[in-house]
């Protein structure tokens, strides 16, 4: 008898826990995830901007590449040591690509503001400019105006670590400032969302991401987020960034953020498909932006 009334109350407790689960996770601080399948990509990340708080996870932590997504600490490290009204004069470290890579067409010779490389490298992707903005940056920081542009690189990676770590994305190592495949040069859906939420404590680096196009007198970029494109089949009301990223290795990546009635939302997805790095992003968004999320 005894057994059969504890049968009948773990049934009647399992029952009630699978039709109100929202009801219930609150106060007892249970979690269920009824959303496993919301996003395709191997990996996804959705994180309250304001508190840091994750809501929802798919394979968080798991080592994967990050292609171009890491220009954002790249330039989230840029935007810490030095002045964006900077003048910084364009080196040989530009020709050091490979073919069919990202390019905002630079020369050496050239001098730029920072704020201009800083869109170069975050709105089309160009390596030549996160290259330029990584040995500026090193020889700055180490006082060594002579330093190669390999030593300078190098020099940079090492900031990029320590940044990484700092922030507490401890699962990541970087070796280059543009996010080019080498397998030991990784990070995780969460530690992205980690360096992206600190990136977005600059103004100027919100600002640039949330741009569709950056023109002046002799410069023109677009910018590959089609979340932030009105006039994009993709077009994310509230989307203000943040970057895109493929490699064949990494498959398509997106970091965005979308901003919606004071609440803030960063998502990131690695290794999706061209098609799906939208829908996945979106479908984080839209989840984040439900009514069971908004801040009490």
């Amino acid at each position: 008898m005894k057994k059969f009334l504890i049968l009948c109350v773990v049934l009647f407790i399992s029952g009630i826990l699978y039709k109100y689960p929202e009801y219930l996770k609150k106060p007892f601080g249970l979690h269920f995830d009824s959303n496993k399948n919301l996003i395709q990509g191997k990996a996804g990340v959705l994180m309250d901007e304001s508190s840091g708080k994750i809501l929802y996870a798919k394979n968080a932590n798991e080592r994967l590449y990050p292609a171009s997504t890491t220009k954002i600490l790249t330039a989230l490290i840029a935007l810490e040591k030095a002045n964006v009204n900077a003048s910084v004069r364009i080196g040989n470290e530009v020709l050091l690509r490979e073919p069919e890579e990202s390019s905002a067409g630079l020369k050496p010779g050239q001098v730029l503001p920072l704020k201009v490389l800083l869109r170069a490298m975050l709105l089309p992707s160009g390596n030549d400019a996160a290259r330029a903005i990584a040995v500026y940056i090193a020889k700055k920081d180490n006082n060594q105006p002579n330093m190669s542009s390999e030593a300078a690189l190098d020099y940079f990676s090492k900031l990029m670590n320590a940044k990484a770590k700092q922030i507490g994305a401890t699962h990541s190592h970087f070796v280059n400032p543009h996010g080019l495949h080498n397998p030991n040069h990784y990070s995780t859906a969460q530690d992205l969302a980690k360096i992206a939420r600190e990136a977005r404590k600059f103004k100027e680096f919100r600002k640039i991401v949330s741009e569709e196009v950056y023109k002046d007198s002799s410069e023109t970029f677009y910018n590959r987020n089609e979340l932030v494109n009105r006039s994009s089949q993709h077009y994310f009301d509230g989307a203000d960034g943040i970057k895109t990223g493929f490699t064949d290795e990494a498959g398509y990546c997106l970091v965005s953020s979308a901003s919606r009635n004071g609440k803030k939302l960063i998502a990131v997805v690695l290794h999706s498909s061209k098609e799906n790095v939208w829908n996945d992003s979106t479908a984080m968004l839209e989840y984040g932006f439900q009514e069971k999320y908004a801040e009490k």
